[in-house]
């Protein structure tokens, strides 16, 4: 599900575009699932992504890394200066209201 490299905390995350508002729909198997009221185009939804992490792990945006996947719905994403007990604890509690 993690994975801690020198980048940060990774993880894989499935976007889904043009949903009715921003949200993090839960774990699929060791993937994120997170619904983007953004458009797939010209990175909105890249940069939607980034936001809605950045605010539910309470981190800057630019402590929100997309490493792979930038034109594709699987992406990966790092997250650095936080803790891995952190992430899960902020993502469960996200995913549990």
């Amino acid at each position: 599900m993690f994975q801690i490299t020198n980048q940060g905390i990774c993880f894989k995350v499935k976007v889904i575009p043009k949903a009715a508002r921003s949200k993090i729909v839960g774990w699929e198997q060791d993937t994120l699932k997170v619904r983007l009221a953004a458009v797939p185009e010209k990175g909105e939804a890249n940069g939607e992504l980034i936001r809605v992490l950045a605010e539910v792990l309470e981190v800057g945006k630019s402590k929100v890394q997309l490493m792979g996947g930038e034109t594709s719905r699987h992406k990966r994403i790092c997250i650095r200066d936080i803790s891995l007990e952190e992430v899960e604890k902020k993502l469960k509690s996200t995913c549990e209201s």
